[in-house]
């Protein structure tokens, strides 16, 4: 079910963790019973248009070690299923500017967005296994995370049919096939075929899983808040 190069790894990891365990329950099953951890994977997307500059907890420890700033990512890191607790403080402090609880389920991959104006911040979790993209295909998904858009779509330049349609706010489409190619442009529209954001030339490769969300405030004055899409390969 897990794809792409870094989701097997993630996966080969989550599978030999719970190998061992099964190694070590049958080696000392008659000295102690030892139940194997649940393991899941999360990475973290920093999608809140802000200057503030974040640190991401798991629990107690923080995850980051460089500097978690805007549209910045954290790639997957091993996390025990079930109910965890993520917070984010800003940048240095202790303090914490929104905790929640998180559900992950065992042997799961997880993107955790950090999503809305910092005044109003929020978590979005949304799970990202898949089934294997076919001869030739890529799969990818889109994500409105643009807090004063409206409902978007995104386009192939070149195809008719849209990958995802008219979604608002938070709202995200399937993973979808599409054509791997070297030069692969895209746009985001509104409701009334208008351009919103485009990302020209992507190059998206065979078998490879990828996100494409929509960035920033369609009321920005300043270039790095405006409006815009941007991709990630999972």
């Amino acid at each position: 079910m897990e794809i792409s190069n870094k989701f097997k790894a993630i996966s080969k990891t989550l599978i030999a963790a719970v190998t061992i365990s099964a190694v070590l329950v049958s080696c000392s099953k008659d000295k102690i019973d030892y139940t194997p951890q649940p393991i899941s994977a999360m990475d973290v997307i920093h999608a809140s248009p802000t200057t503030e500059k974040l640190d991401f907890y798991i629990g107690d420890t923080k995850v980051n070690n460089d500097d978690f700033a805007y549209t910045n990512r954290i790639d997957y890191k091993q996390i025990y299923s079930g109910e965890r607790d993520v917070k984010i403080t800003k940048k240095g402090s202790s303090t914490s500017v929104l905790t929640e609880k998180l559900k992950l389920a065992d042997q799961k991959a997880y993107s955790l967005f950090i999503i809305d104006s910092f005044d109003k911040v929020k978590f979005l979790l949304v799970k990202d296994s898949v089934t294997m993209p076919g001869a030739g295909k890529a799969k990818l998904r889109f994500i409105n995370l643009s807090p004063d858009a409206p409902a978007l779509s995104l386009s192939i330049v070149g195809k008719d049919v849209p990958v995802a349609t008219n979604k608002q706010f938070k709202e995200y489409s399937n993973f979808e096939s599409v054509d791997a190619g070297d030069k692969v442009s895209f746009k985001v529209k509104d409701a009334a075929g208008a351009d919103v954001a485009t990302l020209a030339d992507q190059k998206i490769e065979n078998g490879k899983v990828y996100t494409i969300w929509v960035k920033g405030l369609k009321a920005a004055t300043t270039e790095e808040m405006k409006v815009g899409a941007a991709i990630f390969t999972h």
